[in-house]
């Protein structure tokens, strides 16, 4: 049975998704642009130039879908030039995926010993993802409860990746 159904708007979990993979992307491009002069070996210097290419190509088709997400019509234009908001983002993205491989890698333990080292480093990546968190909330580079502002940070943050040369 086919839905025919085509809203005008994005439901509250579809864009909060791709506010992560937005988010996630645009953090992962600047990475990759800031790496690509440094790389020199030429196989490896595609595999940089396809990767900046494919992110590009995600990060402007999620783009388009921003409209479409459930918010007021007051938008912030502000743009913030400052690094610090990047390498904040980095380092929550870092321990979040962090997080998420451990949980991974405990269910597949069987040995006791390293079942028990690996919940103590889960632990120390929840604490210092929470620290990493609340560390860009109280800087509003994470908005997590200002849905508007959150997206716009992320329309912000997409834009510079896309502009940065590499």
């Amino acid at each position: 049975m086919k839905n025919h159904y085509s809203p005008d708007h994005l439901a509250w979990h579809e864009t909060l998704e791709i506010h992560e993979l937005t988010a996630f992307q645009s953090i992962g491009l600047m990475k990759l642009k800031k790496a690509y002069p440094e790389v020199t070996d030429p196989a490896l210097k595609e595999l940089y130039t396809q990767a900046i290419e494919g992110l590009s190509a995600n990060i402007r088709e999620l783009l388009e879908f921003y409209p479409m997400a459930p918010r007021s019509d007051q938008d912030d234009d502000e743009f913030r030039n400052d690094e610090i908001p990047f390498y904040a983002g980095d380092l929550l993205a870092l321990f979040k995926t962090g997080v998420r491989n451990y949980a991974i890698a405990i269910t597949e333990t069987a040995t006791p010993a390293l079942r028990n080292v690996l919940k103590q480093q889960l632990i120390r990546a929840i604490d210092t993802h929470a620290k990493a968190f609340y560390y860009m909330y109280e800087r509003s580079y994470y908005p997590s409860y200002n849905l508007e502002q959150l997206l716009q940070n992320d329309i912000n943050l997409a834009n510079k990746a896309l502009n940065k040369h590499f």
